[in-house]
């Protein structure tokens, strides 16, 4: 699964557009289920983590400064490029998850899709996430959706590839960059998606990924005081609490695991069911704009 004609692939970060690897030179085992060896994966170092918020706040202006059509065709080349790319993705998961290659093939086609879905999103969440307000007086009082920054990724443990989709569109389709932390026992399909990033339109330091150890990496991004969320899907119980205690240093916004995912196997979290709007609304502000509304005609009647 890890060589491609007779050669050892060699998996490497994805941060700031670029392919590094890990700054601490380390590098760990990655298995299959059955624990045959399957490449080694980088071990992202705390340095590692910040140079990642560091290449996302740097990319943020860009990106959140880009119309949100844009940002919707961008996403929409990444599943043209996932696509192209299917039958190494399906050996990535079929490898990592234990999975048939016709059951990993439908987890692929469904992450090809989840990616689409969140792509139409872009510029339409303003609609359901803003509006126009009634207000006393003769003011126009409009409510609209600003992306929060930079947002730490915590991608599920179990579902490496449509889990993983499933995480980071939302959050840089509403105009925030990531910093994402691959699962520890399966990065590999992770890392393969940094490359198809890397080659799709989507600008360097939207999307860093690293592995390694969950909770060492997380740990610096709770506490960063460079990142303004943090999503803790790959947590957990006792991880999430201490994240939590650590991101409310600089009132950082948090997304829990849900129910199924508070063990942070997320085993039991049925991701090909309808993602919802959630994670989208997740990791936005709301600015409030007043505007007097001025008269018109001799009449002085106002709009």
């Amino acid at each position: 699964m890890s060589r491609t004609d007779g050669v050892f692939k060699t998996y490497k970060l994805y941060v700031g557009g670029k392919f590094p690897r890990s700054e601490s030179g380390r590098v760990y085992e990655v298995t299959d289920s059955k624990g045959a060896w399957l490449a080694n994966a980088p071990q992202s170092s705390r340095k590692d983590a910040r140079d990642a918020v560091v290449a996302a706040r740097k990319a943020f202006g860009g990106w959140s400064g880009a119309t949100a059509y844009n940002r919707g065709q961008v996403l929409y080349r990444v599943a043209e490029m996932l696509e192209g790319r299917k039958e190494q993705f399906v050996r990535e998961v079929a490898a990592s998850e234990g999975l048939s290659k016709s059951k990993a093939a439908a987890v692929v086609d469904a992450a090809v899709d989840r990616w689409v879905w969140y792509a139409g999103w872009t510029d339409k969440i303003g609609q359901i996430s803003g509006g126009a307000n009634p207000v006393a007086g003769p003011f126009f009082n409009l409510s609209t959706p600003e992306p929060t920054g930079v947002v730490a990724v915590l991608a599920p443990q179990k579902s490496s590839f449509l889990g993983l989709v499933s995480v980071i569109a939302p959050v840089i389709a509403t105009g925030n960059t990531a910093v994402v932390i691959a699962s520890a026992d399966a990065p590999l399909p992770a890392l393969s998606l940094g490359e198809v990033l890397a080659t799709s339109d989507v600008p360097g330091g939207v999307v860093n990924i690293l592995s390694g150890a969950t909770a060492e990496l997380a740990a610096p991004l709770a506490a960063h005081q460079d990142v303004n969320a943090i999503d803790l899907t790959g947590a957990g119980a006792e991880l999430a609490k201490e994240l939590e205690v650590a991101a409310a240093d600089n009132l950082k916004r948090v997304l829990r695991p849900q129910p199924a995912e508070a063990d942070g196997s997320d085993a039991s979290t049925d991701w090909l069911a309808a993602p919802g709007t959630h994670r989208l609304t997740a990791f936005l502000e709301t600015k409030t704009v007043w505007h007097p509304t001025g008269a018109l005609g001799a009449a002085g009647s106002s709009y």
